[in-house]
């Protein structure tokens, strides 16, 4: 035996409003074209990797190696 549920949506005024006021707010809003990757102050607090990212690697895959274990016991 089942339960028939139906979904009644007695908030369509307030959904609509909402959503209106969405709308005007999106379109108001200006959208910046900057794209800051090629920007030398977002790329100045980098660093590039380090002679230690293959320990990284070692343990990205005792992980998965781990995972396989777990799953096969």
């Amino acid at each position: 035996m089942g339960i028939m549920v139906t979904k009644q949506d007695d908030n369509t005024e307030l959904t609509n409003k909402i959503n209106a006021n969405l709308r005007t707010k999106s379109s108001t809003m200006e959208m910046d074209d900057k794209d800051f990757i090629g920007s030398s102050e977002y790329l100045k607090e980098t660093e590039k990797t380090g002679k230690f990212s293959w320990v990284w690697a070692v343990l990205i895959v005792l992980a998965i190696i781990s995972l396989f274990v777990i799953i096969l016991i």
